[in-house]
């Protein structure tokens, strides 16, 4: 069984791209941006080729979700034709993805280096409030 469901797949000769509009059964408000571009490069079989997400609406009352996507064999090409704002915003996406990748992977090897800094902060925090009296006086 499918989770995706192909409402309507065009080829935009004009703009050299392919927009595809799917239905994604079962997964509203659980679907993320870089999720349902993983799901359309698979089902679609889309190696290689830059698929943007343009649109994922939640519809009110239903578990499903409707995404539109643009397929570009050539990424300056994408770049010209779509707001640089969307490009950005998937760009900082898979930052984030990676910085929490890297933390999975190595929370035992930072887990020693933060005690450390822990067990001098209150050797430093008792000159600091000797420093204030001080000037009081």
């Amino acid at each position: 069984m499918s989770v995706i469901q192909t409402l309507s797949d065009v080829n935009n000769t004009f703009l050299s791209r392919r927009e595809l509009t799917c239905d994604f059964a079962g997964l509203g408000g659980k679907l993320k941006n870089l999720e349902a571009v993983d799901m359309v490069t698979k089902e679609f079989k889309l190696d290689g080729k830059i698929v943007i997400p343009m649109r994922l609406k939640t519809h009110v009352g239903m578990s499903k979700v409707t995404g539109i996507f643009y397929v570009y064999d050539d990424e300056g090409l994408a770049k010209k034709h779509i707001n640089p704002t969307i490009f950005s915003r998937l760009e900082k996406t898979k930052a984030k993805k990676a910085e929490a990748e890297k933390a999975e992977e190595a929370p035992a090897e930072e887990a020693p280096a933060e005690e450390a800094p822990a067990e001098e902060a209150p050797a430093e925090e008792a000159p600091a409030e000797e420093a204030p009296k001080e000037k009081t006086d």
